[in-house]
């Protein structure tokens, strides 16, 4: 009777209801799931511990003899009694196993064996003890296969299985929401994707993540399909083309992965994808029969955040390619350094810049615009790692651009693809405190006199550690970024301690008390300048497709890229930087 009282409820209600829980679970996201995450695997271990027992129940009850549904036998002659009516309902029965890969959304959160198991002794059985015990109730129940699962759930258990569906429910749409904001983030750091702002929630668990910008186009979206739609048949039936897209992805993924990197035979490739692709390739077929009952919305989706990827990247490598085909020459920053109408600004210039070897070419059309540069000036290039995270003491590397009484760096900030960037001053504090470090190892190493710094100089293996970042230009992962810290900046540190053990009583004797003061008073020099203040100089380049350019290049560069960038987060918000100490450089750059 409670089953019967509570499905009567009108459509209507139950979709506004569906639409006031979205709004509520889109809105707690800005507080972070690593709160409330201790509940998730109890629930989720409730749930399935529920829907398995439900399903034996059922089996037992009511009919025992849909276990011969296993053998392969019914199922062919189900096709051959159904015909085309039963290659249809291929679609219908894929949904049975939609929402079995909102597991591997997790992936980046757990690890794969913990993940492998939970699907191959928890996920599985209990689904499928489920859907067995639901097929034993509609052999006594035809009438019922509208709302079979609660309808075939015991009054007694009503309650319990309701609020623990609706537990369930909002655990997986949480994971999804979760796998969307990593992916998102991951996309941005491959620069793919336009410059959104990316908060951690959690200071004790990395991966906890929160984009304000993707959460309120997550939640609009949610609401605008559940309401357009209504029901949860044509919502299925949307989803279920997503899962069939990802299975025949992922078949084509591992095939190019067992061909390239596990080398395994060929014969044993050709049967994998033989027997994947095949079945996998008739679900489509099925699915894509009921295409224009929904199922284009996220297909649509999809060729729309693609196009978003595809044009970002391809401007943002054109852009790299243009700023390195173009950096200012050494001998042109030397003839800049020494104009004496070039006026020294008190205070420190940050000027934020993607490339790592060379100076870009903004540079010189500030100090055209305005001949005057900072005490200190450095160039900063903050590149992502393909490493979980970098260590504090290893992530800037610098070196002098010329002369070092004119005081111009360069500077790498490495972060591993889990560290999040600091606060302004945090950041500025850091830098501050590895410049001095270098300053101090430079001129350590440099005391032992000219050849022994051409032999061991610090500064020369940093050098060679700059040039090896721009190997292979317009990429979003660069040479000297696909090494660890530990095989760049330490291995250099390592090898001239080991090499300083040999000279080292040769280096205190050559440290006189005058080199020594010499150290602490460009140290101290630099700290002075940090009290004056710091601008942060960045470069905001307009792309423009060049007049002789094809047609399509110039709607790509033109429209589609421009509206991108204006609508995305400015270099400032993204940094964190404060307003009034911001100074942009604007400069057109013909791709």
């Amino acid at each position: 009777m409670t089953n019967e009282l509570f499905l009567t409820l009108p459509t209507d209600e139950i979709v506004w209801i569906t639409v006031a829980t979205l709004v509520v679970l889109f809105a707690i996201q800005r507080f972070g799931t690593d709160k409330i995450g201790y509940l998730f695997a109890p629930i989720i271990l409730l749930w399935l511990l529920l829907i398995g027992g439900v399903g034996i129940y059922n089996t037992i009850k009511f009919d025992t003899r849909v276990l011969r549904a296993f053998n392969i036998k019914y199922v062919i002659d189900y096709f051959r009694r159904n015909k085309k009516d039963g290659w249809i309902s291929l679609s219908g029965i894929l949904l049975c196993f939609t929402g079995t890969e909102a597991l591997f959304s997790d992936l980046g959160y757990f690890s794969i064996r913990s993940i492998q198991l939970s699907f191959c002794f928890g996920l599985v059985p209990s689904v499928l003890l489920a859907y067995i015990g639901q097929a034993a109730y509609l052999r006594e129940h035809p009438e019922h296969i509208a709302n079979t699962f609660y309808r075939s759930t015991p009054n007694v258990m009503f309650w319990p299985t309701f609020i623990l569906a609706v537990a369930a429910s909002i655990i997986g749409s949480q994971a999804m929401i979760s796998c969307a904001f990593a992916t998102i983030s991951h996309l941005q750091t491959l620069d793919c994707f336009p410059r959104v702002k990316i908060l951690h929630t959690s200071r004790q668990y990395s991966g906890q993540l929160y984009i304000p910008e993707v959460n309120f186009l997550l939640c609009v979206g949610a609401c605008l399909v559940t309401i357009g739609f209504k029901t949860t048949v044509i919502i299925g039936e949307a989803h279920a083309i997503c899962v069939v897209l990802v299975m025949i992805i992922t078949t084509l993924l591992l095939t190019i992965v067992m061909l390239l990197v596990w080398k395994v035979s060929i014969w044993y490739v050709a049967l994998f994808f033989v027997v994947f692709m095949s079945s996998e390739s008739i679900y489509l077929s099925a699915v894509l029969y009921q295409f224009v009952h929904g199922e284009y919305v996220p297909v649509a989706i999809s060729v729309v955040l693609t196009i978003v990827m595809i044009v970002w990247h391809y401007v943002h490598v054109k852009r790299y390619e243009f700023e390195l085909e173009h950096t200012v020459p050494r001998d042109k920053v030397k003839k800049l350094l020494e104009r004496h109408d070039i006026q020294r600004v008190p205070g420190v210039g940050l000027f934020y810049t993607d490339l790592v070897q060379g100076i870009p070419p903004v540079f010189p059309h500030l100090i055209e615009k305005i001949p005057s540069i900072h005490s200190v000036l450095i160039f900063v290039s903050i590149k992502h790692l393909p490493i979980p995270s970098v260590d504090k003491s290893e992530r800037f590397i610098f070196r002098h651009v010329d002369k070092e009484e004119y005081k111009v760096f360069q500077c790498v900030a490495r972060y591993g693809y889990r560290d999040p960037l600091e606060e302004a001053k945090d950041f500025v504090d850091a830098l501050t405190e590895n410049l001095q470090y270098y300053i101090r190892d430079v001129n350590f190493y440099a005391t032992g006199g000219e050849q022994i710094f051409r032999t061991t100089s610090y500064a020369s293996s940093i050098a060679e550690s700059f040039a090896s970042y721009d190997k292979h230009s317009g990429h979003a992962v660069y040479a000297e970024e696909m090494l660890t810290p530990a095989e760049s900046f330490s291995e250099h540190a390592k090898q001239f301690s080991g090499r300083s053990k040999h000279f080292k009583q040769f280096q205190v004797q050559n440290m006189n008390m005058e080199k020594m003061e010499k150290i602490q008073q460009e140290q101290q020099a630099i700290l002075r300048e940090m009290e004056n203040g710091v601008v942060y100089i960045l470069g905001e380049s307009d792309m423009v497709a060049r007049p002789h350019s094809s047609l399509l290049n110039k709607i790509i560069v033109n429209y589609v890229y421009s509206f991108l960038r204006k609508n995305c987060r400015n270099g400032e918000k993204m940094l964190s930087i404060p307003r009034s100490q911001v100074l942009k450089v604007g400069i057109s750059y013909e791709i």
